[in-house]
């Protein structure tokens, strides 16, 4: 993946024709653009395909299987063109490795905290544990919250080179810049860019922010 703009864009619109749209329009801002369950169940996982042609796909599946699951459902969405796929660590070193070694060439995320409220209940009490366990069966990096630049500021700590990418920006209050700052690679923004009367506009905007953080 590469790393121009930092700016990753959360794709979860249902809506296939505008997705890609909206994913042509702002292809220039972009690093990647991240797809989860809501277009794919709309869609169909040609989405992936199909996206794939404009941006690296990121598959947000939130893998959270047994080990055999996890390499199907992973390697399936490297076969459909997916750059990365993100999966949870808390399934434990089993099926992350599984995940790591299906994915072959491609990326894979592991989250270790989640953005909303409900991440500090469990998934916080243990990131750095699975920080550890990730750079162990040799995950690209780490999803670490822009809602909560403190923790992603931890996480460096912890997670060393690795990359961090961090969800949370825009609509659930997180800031592009400050999650730049406290250590992340990449900044995941959703609604504010697609739900915007401008898509462009407003991923230019982010990008802008970003930058002023470097």
């Amino acid at each position: 993946m590469k790393k121009e703009t930092r700016l990753i864009l959360a794709l979860d619109e249902t809506d296939a024709e505008k997705a890609l749209r909206i994913a042509d329009s702002v292809s220039e801002y972009v690093d990647a653009i991240k797809i989860n369950w809501p277009l794919v169940l709309s869609a169909g996982p040609e989405a992936i395909t199909r996206l794939a042609k404009t941006s690296d796909v990121i598959c947000d599946f939130k893998v959270a299987d047994i080990p055999n699951t996890a390499e199907l459902i992973v390697r399936g969405a490297v076969a459909r063109g997916a750059s990365a796929v993100i999966v949870h660590a808390f399934t434990g070193e089993d099926s992350l490795g599984a995940a790591v070694r299906a994915a072959g060439r491609a990326e894979v995320y592991a989250v270790t905290e989640m953005s909303h409220p409900g991440g500090l209940t469990f998934t916080s009490i243990h990131a750095e544990e699975m920080v550890k366990m990730g750079e162990r069966c040799g995950v690209s990096g780490f999803i670490a919250p822009a809602t909560r630049p403190d923790r992603i500021r931890g996480l460096r700590k912890v997670a060393g080179s690795l990359k961090i990418i961090s969800p949370g920006v825009g609509a659930q209050g997180g800031s592009a810049g400050a999650a730049i700052s406290a250590g992340a690679d990449y900044v995941i923004v959703g609604r504010s860019i697609y739900s915007s009367d401008d898509p462009p506009a407003a991923a230019k905007a982010v990008c802008a922010e970003i930058r002023s953080a470097l």
